[in-house]
């Protein structure tokens, strides 16, 4: 039994490690926001309700952070975030690009488009479009119809 135990445990940590490893690598767009910003609060109704659902979201997965915070070690590189929102693209412990501030769901999408390009070359976009890809428009909300209505 005990030898059951420990192997499952090992098995587990292993799993574990595995885990961290292979995200610890991966590409991230790391959002810094406040709750006293009331340009993210407009990021968040026109943009952040949608972007898990986009492909760019697959390239790029999107990460909160609130700029008031300590950041973690993972993150503890980026340096020089001022404004809010930010947006910062990483990879492999390195920073790929930014974006400052927040002008509108049309030019979000283009520079994340511009992010994703920059990526280590071999990952590209699967367009570039200032709309975002597959986005579910049959749920009736109101973000995805505003992000939509200028496709």
């Amino acid at each position: 039994m005990n030898r059951f135990f420990v192997v499952l445990t090992g098995v587990a940590a292993w799993g574990a490690v595995m885990a961290s490893f292979s995200t610890a690598n991966a590409a991230e767009l790391v959002y810094f926001g406040s709750s006293a910003c009331s340009v993210c609060e407009t990021w968040d109704e026109e943009v952040g309700e949608i972007y898990a659902k986009t492909e760019e979201s697959k390239q790029l997965p999107l990460r909160h952070h609130d700029v008031h915070d300590d950041k973690p070690d993972d993150i503890a590189f980026i340096r020089g975030v001022v404004y809010t929102p930010t947006f910062v693209a990483i990879e492999d412990g390195r920073e790929v690009g930014r974006i400052v501030g927040y002008m509108g769901d049309f030019f979000f999408w283009e520079q994340v488009g511009s992010l994703i390009q920059k990526l280590d070359g071999t990952k590209s976009p699967q367009r570039l479009s200032a709309c975002p890809k597959n986005v579910n428009t049959d749920t009736g909300s109101q973000a995805n119809s505003s992000v939509n209505a200028n496709c």
